[in-house]
């Protein structure tokens, strides 16, 4: 299963107002395996970077004047991602608006939404009330983030892939659940390829008597309206 987390920094929040994409950076997983592949391009966006975007993301326009627009590096960003793979980012709907505003600019087909993984919204659900920045994540799962200093794109979706796997229940995020290979190999337990299985018996109940015999007495004093007789 091939996936590609992906992050971009603009010049604001709104492709409606006129803000551009400055940045794209890309990495291809395979199985929930990183491959080395990855896609980053700085861009011009034909407009002045404003002062609280140049603040967090440390382009200016000296720096972004000699890049290439989109429309030049469209095709080539499309080429990267494929025409089925799903896109791991965080807040999706911002990063999905951006590239399909700047795709439909250049003449490309612009991508399905459906394609997208939302990071933000597995981890509200995974931790509802919590911080579900990539920052607060990375925290939570200890994914060291030091050197992230400024946003990067690049950097962005090589942390994000760490917080992902972590979302999807650690490194092994098919543990327990990869299907039975041949018996011959299934036949050798090693720490490696161990997997849980239902017992074969059942263990005993180690509840006694006179503990059930407590347990039935407090809940008859508990009155009719508990619980446990609805």
């Amino acid at each position: 299963m091939r996936e590609i987390c992906l992050d971009t920094e603009t010049t604001g929040f709104e492709p409606s107002e006129g803000h551009r994409i400055v940045e794209i950076g890309a990495l291809e997983l395979d199985n929930h395996v990183p491959t080395g592949r990855t896609y980053h391009q700085y861009i011009n966006p034909e407009r002045s970077m404003p002062t609280e975007a140049f603040q967090v993301h440390g382009l200016g326009d000296d720096f972004l004047r000699d890049k290439p627009v989109f429309a030049r590096i469209g095709q080539e960003f499309l080429d990267f991602i494929g025409p089925d793979a799903k896109l791991v980012i965080h807040n999706a709907a911002f990063d999905m608006k951006f590239l399909n505003a700047e795709l439909g600019w250049a003449g490309l087909p612009s991508i399905a939404n459906e394609r997208a993984v939302d990071t933000l919204t597995m981890a509200r659900r995974k931790f509802p009330g919590s911080p579900a920045t990539l920052d607060a994540l990375c925290r939570r799962f200890g994914i060291d983030n030091s050197h992230r200093t400024l946003h990067g794109a690049l950097l962005d979706s090589e942390i994000l892939a760490e917080v992902y796997l972590e979302l999807l229940g650690g490194r092994q995020p098919v543990f327990g659940l990869a299907p039975v290979q041949k018996a011959a190999k299934a036949a050798v337990v090693t720490e490696d390829n161990w997997r849980p299985r239902p017992r074969s018996v059942p263990l005993p109940s180690r509840l006694t008597e006179a503990e059930k015999a407590a347990h039935e007495a407090l809940i008859a004093r508990l009155g009719d309206g508990a619980i446990w007789k609805r």
